[in-house]
């Protein structure tokens, strides 16, 4: 009852302030229409219904404001800006920004506010329409000022939780502005004569049907809370959860996005991201290397053993290879057509392109290696024996 009587009142005190301010305006323009009558008498004339000097004053009124939005936008807002990089808080300069469309567009519902006034065509409807807009560009401009002190929000979530603190930051943020068009929709509704209270009174057993369907949202909502408390993804992170591979772009309310590595973007449920196994690749300090080579046959008992052991002296010695991590090299199987060598080590990043270059040195020393012992690279082989019988 404390949030609708607030509404309310505020609701009631903005409306009455922009009529009160659109009236004394329409009051000052239609005196000075009033010369212009006398002077012109065929100005007094009508179409449909409207003066023609009150047509014409209403035109010229919207395409005043219009222009004022248009030095506002280009001039006022340019200079403030200006002025705002002086201070020494950034804050200030991401507000102006945030304001410039709102206030824009405020230029624009005055204009139209004093035109349907002008031409005796501000109806009831006409008013609660304008002055639904009014209240949707206040909270517009809460929300968008909310947005430009995110930098607040995400300093103060540092301190809970330094390594989440921009999807904490994030996930609150979204909560405030939620809270804010919530009371914003309530005072619009307002505007129309509707009891947000009875209505949502009367809603019965609607409400509890409204309840169960909306199970699966809070179903979410919770398993954004245990992914950020789990600290399992990060934004940015490179991902694999239920068959779906790509980077996390969001991780917000509802929904999580991943963008895939063919540049699509996946919006997953969260209840669903916090019930599957998640493989966060970004996470792996290392990575790995595994691989089988195979020599010709020919390849003598020495020849494997020199290549065997010299591979595996490289591999220790690579500044890219992790010797904390196991490094394995051994004469594995007798192929079909080669005798296989296995090779096993860690490259010491886990960054893609950084892993495929080192990958790439790896394979074309082990090549110098082989060329160096005097042996060569199997392909696959068949030998087809022909048995001579007697005619």
């Amino acid at each position: 009852m404390a949030t609708k009587n607030i509404v309310e009142l505020n609701t009631t005190k903005t409306i009455d302030a922009i009529n009160g301010l659109d009236t004394h305006i329409a009051t000052s323009i239609q005196t000075l229409l009033s010369p212009v009558y006398d002077r012109f008498p065929f100005l007094s004339s009508t179409i449909f219904g409207i003066p023609i000097a009150n047509l014409v004053a209403a035109v010229i009124a919207l395409l005043f404001f219009l222009m004022l939005r248009g030095v506002f936008t280009n001039t006022v807002s340019s200079w403030l800006q200006k002025l705002a990089k002086r201070t020494k808080t950034h804050y200030d300069d991401k507000i102006i920004s945030a304001l410039k469309h709102p206030l824009s567009l405020g230029f624009v519902l005055v204009g139209w506010h004093i035109f349907f006034i002008l031409t005796f065509q501000e109806t009831d409807f006409i008013k609660h329409l304008l002055n639904t807009f009014t209240v949707f560009l206040i909270f517009w401009a809460i929300v968008s000022v909310a947005e430009a002190l995110k930098g607040i929000l995400y300093h103060a979530t540092e301190k809970l939780n330094p390594d989440l603190s921009k999807e904490m930051g994030n996930l609150v943020l979204k909560m405030i502005k939620v809270v804010i068009w919530g009371i914003g929709f309530a005072a619009m509704l307002q505007v129309w004569g509707i009891d947000v209270t009875a209505l949502i009174a009367s809603l019965g057993l609607g409400g509890l049907a409204f309840a169960l369907a909306a199970k699966d949202t809070a179903a979410n909502l919770f398993g954004s809370f245990a992914i950020l408390a789990d600290k399992s993804i990060r934004i940015g992170e490179w991902i694999k959860v239920d068959g779906i591979e790509g980077v996390v772009e969001d991780i917000g309310t509802r929904t999580t996005k991943i963008r895939t590595f063919e540049k699509s973007l996946i919006v997953m449920p969260n209840m669903i991201l916090a019930s599957k196994p998640i493989e966060n690749y970004s996470r792996r300090g290392v990575r790995r290397i595994k691989m089988h080579i195979g020599l010709v046959y020919s390849t003598s008992k020495e020849q494997l053993s020199k290549i065997v052991e010299d591979i595996k002296q490289m591999l220790h010695q690579h500044d890219k290879i992790s010797n904390k991590e196991t490094i394995m090299v051994n004469f594995d199987t007798f192929g079909d057509s080669s005798l296989d060598i296995f090779i096993y080590a860690f490259s010491k990043t886990s960054n893609w392109q950084s892993y495929m270059d080192t990958k790439e040195d790896i394979n074309l020393k082990i090549i110098e290696i082989v060329h160096q012992n005097n042996s060569d690279f199997a392909f696959p082989s068949q030998s087809i024996y022909i048995e001579k019988t007697g005619s």
